[in-house]
């Protein structure tokens, strides 16, 4: 038994009591304190690992945070492995059967719909391919890995790798085979699928053409501010004379299609394309759903206008609040840096994978935040005969056969059927199996929907080298080869900023982004049609790329790249809005004007700034209405004086957000197609008990909404930047038609703005008066705003008791949708947390041992060890952690100290 830190053993103890009681009385299954202790890692004393060629050395801090020590590049990715293996394997395992869709051989038949949907798509197939394609030394550094990740699990069985398999053996017999390099590069599928762009916005928009006229549609998907919301770069090195090509080739551009055509094919195949986003939602999520939400800020600012004279970078990805965190904080040098050996990086790490994907080596920094190019494009497929139309012709699918085994039940075996417009993901669905099947249609675009089928071309569906950008970017040196190590980064396109040692500010746009022949990608394209083809992919030469700005910072935060006007280049039409991004410009200007310097506590506090955008906006509008009933009023006045800034203990930011949820729903919510509508979380307006009674509550119209299962779908208004600038465009107009609602038998329509926001207001008065009570006094953003983390497995549709012992909150958070301190939610869902800063850091390149981090949870995987989520507290009040780089620093805060041995 590992060596343990006695400072623990009365929590464990405590702990295995109720572990005993829950477990008997939900399950039957009785858990004891080594049931609980089994998997918590070794951290101290010396342990023989197979295969290394010297010893490793593993420091771990008060945090748990590991820094290794090698002398060769395979140790160093071997120990690695281990050190991931013994934190987090429950969630490797997993994350590589979602991605290769075998869920169903850990939990059941209830995945295979899941995995039949991940096989059709080809995750791990296209992962075996791209690990041909690989470099030499990653090809090494990840056969490394692996060993790593087996040496644990030769030694490591049942709830000696995870508690969770102790639960898992309730219901089956389960042993997680060994790790192969190949389940590691298609993690990177995985984490590409939940960056892929705008495809639920393709199908919204083709949707939405049911019931909305063009121009409504567009009111709903406004153009880029340009002039308000500065893009990244003002520029980027094009050379029109560079052409890469599809590798499948591609038809000669011909003159753009009208885009009437297939955005009237779009909308005849809203049965199809309704069930295919139904089918989306369900996906397994690594990083969160797919939609506004997913985000991510980073800048930097050069040395002449920081107090350390070198530049700082910081940067705080968003994605969905998940336990344990995405993210394993590590450092890993080599002891003397050479050929043989050529790493000294530390940063942040995914569970699963080899190398650091954010943070820093000795002599350079990045930072990543999604570039939200347009990567996937949904094709509507005619059927005839057995095969699908295409240029007047019928043309047989490529087909192959994928067995599915489920644990405690028999196998299933699925056909997949691909086009020369990637695989058929409308297949999935049995219904619309059968529907295309029986109803072809001729070459005409038909007047029913039912003759379609759908497939997905995306580049990720074809392979890349991906992987070898990690370890270039990890050894990277200068700008020149940060560059170099772009050019594979192939998917997901990510924004990458950098800074380096000597002074320099950068930023380059990476990734595989397509030339599309006719079309903008914004709606279905027709698949029959050889103009809708792609081209080629942008060139890598081509891409927008900044060094050492006049300006002296860089900001990404998910804004337009560039101009499109300005650039040759389609790279998407739906970018985020720029709320964020223009905020910390804004903040970064403001310090630095009239000679002021910005330290790394400014860093710090921008992270952590809440301003909300649209309130500013919309607060002089709401406080002009003439509201009569004094109990809305006495609510109103909490926006008079407001500074807009959203604490969790602030009553007005609470009031405000959801009068806006109010008035999105009244405004928006309820003309979108009946596909679209989703109606939210209960709004229940019943006092709470400490409330007291309220006599107008009979009037409210709340009392007659309902509740809805379906979870909020990306095309209601989730009150993200988009709307904002719906808003921003419609609010001038009192009388515009967006304001006008139909009445009901408890009140009257809405004939203009005033109307309707007085509406929302009222609304969200009595909301909140069910919510948080009828004193206003007691009212705080926080209390309607909590995070709660879920472990993403069994403890988000495990048995009951199972979640109460691996899920850990609420938190209290202040913050919002589109804020700098970006802990989004949705509007059209409720207020609770769906969105987070995933991790913080800031990068200081004038001395490394001063920069600092923190994760969102904490190093462990492990339910109850202490480094379960012991990060989260200082997290959610905006703090940072000491980041030690040089081996003196990190010797300074080693707490734990143990030695890897051949």
């Amino acid at each position: 038994m590992p060596a343990k830190k006695t400072s623990r053993r009365a929590r464990l103890i405590v702990i295995a009591v109720v572990l005993l009681l829950v477990a008997g009385i939900g399950g039957g299954t009785f858990w004891t304190i080594s049931t609980v202790r089994d998997s918590f890692p070794q951290t101290t004393g010396s342990l023989k690992l197979k295969g290394l060629s010297d010893p490793v050395t593993v420091k771990r801090d008060s945090s748990g945070v590991p820094q290794l020590y090698a002398d060769n590049s395979k140790d160093l990715f071997q120990a690695q492995g281990y050190v991931h293996a013994q934190d987090r394997f429950w969630e490797m395992d997993v994350r590589r059967h979602m991605t290769s869709g075998r869920l169903s051989e850990m939990f059941g038949a209830g995945q295979v719909e899941t995995d039949a949907f991940l096989r059709t798509l080809g995750w791990r197939k296209v992962a075996e391919q791209e690990y041909a394609k690989l470099s030499p030394e990653t090809k090494k550094n990840l056969q490394s890995y692996s060993a790593g990740v087996n040496a644990y699990l030769k030694d490591h069985k049942g709830s000696a790798a995870s508690v969770e398999y102790a639960a898992l053996d309730i219901t089956g017999d389960y042993s997680p085979p060994k790790w192969s390099p190949v389940d590691s590069v298609a993690w990177l599928k995985a984490m590409a699928w939940d960056l892929r762009g705008n495809m639920s916005d393709e199908i919204d928009r083709a949707l939405m053409s049911s019931r909305l006229t063009k121009d409504e549609i567009e009111d709903l998907y406004p153009e880029y501010p340009y002039e308000r919301n500065k893009p990244i770069v003002d520029g980027g090195s094009v050379d029109p004379a560079t052409k890469e090509f599809d590798p499948e080739g591609g038809e000669t551009a011909s003159e753009s299609a009208s885009g009437q055509g297939y955005q009237q094919a779009a909308s005849n195949a809203g049965t199809q394309l309704d069930r295919v986003s139904k089918k989306l939602d369900e996906i397994p999520s690594l990083l969160g759903p797919n939609g506004s939400g997913i985000g991510s800020n980073s800048w930097v600012v050069s040395g002449k206008y920081t107090t350390t004279g070198k530049p700082l970078l910081a940067n705080d990805p968003h994605l969905a609040p998940q336990l344990p965190s995405l993210w394993y904080q590590m450092g890993l040098h080599c002891r003397t840096v050479s050929s043989s050996c050529p790493y000294d990086v530390s940063g942040f790490t995914f569970s699963g994978m080899p190398g650091v994907v954010i943070g820093h080596n000795q002599d350079i920094s990045w930072g990543m935040t999604n570039l939200g190019a347009d990567v996937t494009d949904l094709y509507l497929q005619k059927i005839r005969d057995g095969g699908y139309v295409y240029d007047g012709k019928t043309v047989p699918y490529k087909t192959r056969k994928e067995t599915i085994k489920v644990a405690g039940g028999k196998n299933r075996e699925i056909t997949v059927r691909e086009t020369n417009n990637g695989p058929v993901i409308s297949d999935r669905d049995s219904e619309l199996r059968k529907v295309g099947d029986e109803a072809p249609v001729d070459n005409a675009a038909p007047d029913r929907s039912d003759g379609y089928a759908v497939s997905l071309r995306w580049t990720a569906l074809s392979p890349t080298k991906s992987m070898d950008a990690v370890f270039e970017l990890n050894k990277a040196s200068d700008f020149k080869e940060f560059r170099a190590a772009a050019r594979d980064f192939a998917v997901p396109s990510q924004n990458l900023i950098y800074a380096d040692a000597k002074g320099n500010i950068g930023y380059q746009a990476p990734g595989r982004i397509p030339v599309r022949g006719a079309g903008d990608g914004r709606y279905p394209a027709p698949g029959w049609d050889p103009r809708y083809r792609w081209k080629g992919y942008v060139p890598q030469s081509a891409l927008p790329w900044e060094y050492n700005p006049d300006r002296g910072y860089i900001v990404t935060a998910n804004q337009a790249v560039i101009d499109q006007e300005k650039y040759p280049y389609l790279l998407t039409e739906d970018w985020g809005y720029g709320a964020r991004s223009q905020r910390i410009n804004d903040l970064i200007q403001s310090k630095v004007e009239d000679g002021g310097k910005i330290s790394m506590g400014d860093m710090q506090t921008m992270q952590m700034d809440n301003s909300s955008e649209i309130a500013k906006l919309l607060v002089p509008y709401l406080l002009k209405v003439d509201v009569k009933d004094n109990y809305v009023r006495e609510a109103q006045k909490l926006l008079e004086g407001w500074d807009y800034t959203q604490d969790a203990d602030s009553a007005p930011a609470a009031y405000f957000n959801a009068v806006w949820r109010n008035m999105l729903m009244l405004a928006f919510g309820n003309k979108l197609p009946k596909e679209l509508r989703v109606k939210g979380d209960c709004l229940n307006v019943r006092p709470s008990d400490d409330s007291g009674p309220i006599d107008d509550l009979e009037g409210n119209e709340l009392l007659v909404r309902e509740c809805g299962e379906r979870k909020p779908d990306s095309a209601q208004p989730d009150g993200g930047d988009r709307w904002y600038e719906v808003v921003r465009k419609l609010i001038k107009n009192p009388d515009d038609e967006w304001w006008k609602t139909e009445g009901t038998k408890r009140r009257p329509g809405d004939k203009n703005r005033d109307e309707l926001l007085s509406h929302a207001m009222k609304d969200a008065r009595y909301e909140l008066t069910a919510k948080l009570g009828k004193d206003i006094d007691t009212w705080s953003w926080g209390r309607l705003h909590r995070l709660m983390l879920k472990n993403q497995t069994i403890g988000t549709n495990g048995p009951g008791y199972m979640q109460w012992l691996l899920n850990r909150g609420p938190w209290d958070l202040g913050g919002g949708e589109a804020a700098v301190n970006a802990t989004g939610w949705n509007a059209a869902g409720g207020y609770d947390v769906t969105w987070v800063p995933s991790m913080r850091m800031v990068v200081n390149l004038g001395d490394l041992d001063k920069s600092r981090w923190i994760n969102l949870t904490g190093a462990s995987g492990h339910a109850y060890n202490s480094h379960y989520t012991d990060q989260t507290g200082k997290w959610a009040k905006g703090e940072l952690l000491p980041w030690a780089f040089s081996e003196k620093a990190v010797e300074k805060g080693t707490e734990d100290k143990m030695a890897l041995t051949p």
